[in-house]
């Protein structure tokens, strides 16, 4: 399941494939401008995990998930 975010850097890596060359100065600084928007949106995943054990309370007594948000971060969305 990719994000909003993924799909759109999926695209823009298909149509301006120079953006993600860290070999170029242009690759470099498209990578530090954007940088931030990467570590907003893992923010928001894992905030997104801990609302959902807060509001499943009940269930997650019953089934706890022991993975931390890094972990389901990285589970859900690294592939």
């Amino acid at each position: 399941m990719k994000t909003a975010m993924q799909e759109l850097f999926s695209q823009l890596e298909i149509e301006h494939p120079n953006l993600f060359n860290t070999n170029t100065l242009e690759g470099r600084k498209f990578i530090n401008d954007y940088y931030k928007f990467f570590e907003l949106e893992k923010q928001h995943i894992y905030n997104a995990f801990y609302r959902g054990i807060q509001d499943e309370q009940l269930r997650f007594v019953m089934n706890y998930d022991r993975r931390t948000p890094e972990q389901y971060y990285n589970e859900t969305f690294n592939k």
